[in-house]
């Protein structure tokens, strides 16, 4: 069988192999607890630190600020969850967006329940959010800021170093969600002027289930497992040795890297959206024109169910929808509808993400594969 040409690496990625190189030794012969004082456990322990170091060096903070966990989700959820916690004598507010992702937004649902007031700012038609707004809807008991550094669905970049300067006059504690810009656009977290960050391993082409969460030195921050010492007594129980190398060597990678593959990203996305734009005359740019990560294009056709479109090409080429269609009717996602995307556009989206394993050649096929399944379908 030929495998479909995969457009869909917002979603995950595939294991880079010097990730894999890195990561076999502690599949076989370095097995040590971490914990352990003999040489077993040193190294391991030894392993875990070096790890640290890679990633803290990939988002420009010290190692010791640098916290492993079990993906994007547990570090969104420890980083919102956790400074509530430590907060709350301070206040019990929290500044997000309508378009976060759902391992942000349900968890600020989750603490409306236990008394914490939520705001929930609007965006623009980019998927911007603006700080003015930001500024406005602080009070005397906003304790947390958060707002995703780039968007999953649209790739929009959001202005993080004007919330952060903004936070940081303010005495107010700023969180981004970075799962997706992590590897694939420059910064670091002190010009962004964060305070914790989160990123997720099987974005940049580490394995799934590990994580990072950044917390700056200073920050107050609850425990999000209890138990032993691990993690700055911050995430008790045996570190999963063998991932958290997996991401320590992705970041290396992704550093290394970066200049190369923001080029190769640009490239391989405009190939594609310029050849679309070529081939089929209703489409329409999801996402800012410029502040968007350089691999993600969504697009929408217009009178054509996203569904269907992925259905005719599935066998060619994976890729991802913006609408959910269920029995003749279509819902647009959170983000589209935040940034009121017509619905005749919306429920025609596809999100379609490339990576540095993408080559023109590949874009060329999936090209003509899906401008001619779309022209098919408007034909009837």
């Amino acid at each position: 069988m030929i495998k479909p040409i995969y457009l869909d690496y917002n979603a995950t990625t595939p294991h880079d192999p010097e990730v894999i190189a890195a990561m076999w030794p502690y599949l076989e012969e370095h097995f040590g607890n971490p914990s352990s004082l003999h040489w077993y456990g040193q190294k391991t322990r030894e392993a875990v630190e070096t790890a640290r170091a890679q990633v803290a060096c990939l988002i420009g903070c010290m190692p010791e600020e640098i916290i492993f966990t079990s993906g994007g989700t547990e570090s969104n959820n420890h980083a919102i969850i956790g400074t509530t916690a430590a907060l709350k004598a301070k206040g019990s507010h929290i500044i997000t967006t309508q378009i976060e992702h759902p391992a942000v937004i349900e968890v600020c649902r989750f603490l409306e329940m236990q008394g914490i007031e939520v705001t929930y700012l609007p965006v623009d038609e980019y998927g911007r959010v603006d700080v003015l707004s930001v500024e406005k809807a602080i009070t005397s008991k906003t304790i947390l800021i958060t707002v995703m550094h780039a968007n999953n669905e649209v790739g929009t970049i959001q202005q993080i170093e004007e919330i952060g300067k903004l936070a940081r006059n303010k005495g107010i504690v700023l969180h981004t969600d970075a799962a997706q810009s992590a590897g694939k656009i420059h910064f670091d977290v002190k010009a962004l002027g964060v305070d914790l960050l989160s990123v997720a391993g099987h974005k940049l082409y580490a394995p799934k289930g590990i994580g990072a969460l950044y917390v700056r030195r200073g920050i107050k921050i609850g425990k999000f497992m209890h138990g032993a010492a691990q993690e700055g007594g911050k995430r008790a129980g045996t570190e999963n040795v063998l991932e958290i190398v997996g991401l320590g060597k992705a970041c290396e990678i992704a550093a290394r890297d970066l200049n190369t593959n923001i080029q190769h990203f640009r490239e391989t996305r405009n190939q594609l959206y310029n050849g679309l734009k070529e081939k089929v005359k209703d489409i329409r740019l999801n996402g800012h024109p410029e502040f968007r990560l350089p691999n993600t294009l969504s697009v929408c056709f217009r009178g054509i169910e996203a569904q269907e479109l992925l259905s005719a090409i599935q066998d060619r080429v994976a890729a991802s929808a913006g609408a959910a269609c269920h029995s003749g009717q279509c819902r647009l996602s959170s983000v589209l509808t935040a940034m009121r995307v017509p619905e005749e556009w919306g429920r025609g989206t596809l999100r379609l993400s490339t990576g540095k394993m993408t080559t023109s050649s590949e874009i060329q096929e999936a090209l003509a594969v899906i401008s001619n399944a779309a022209l098919q379908i408007v034909k009837g």
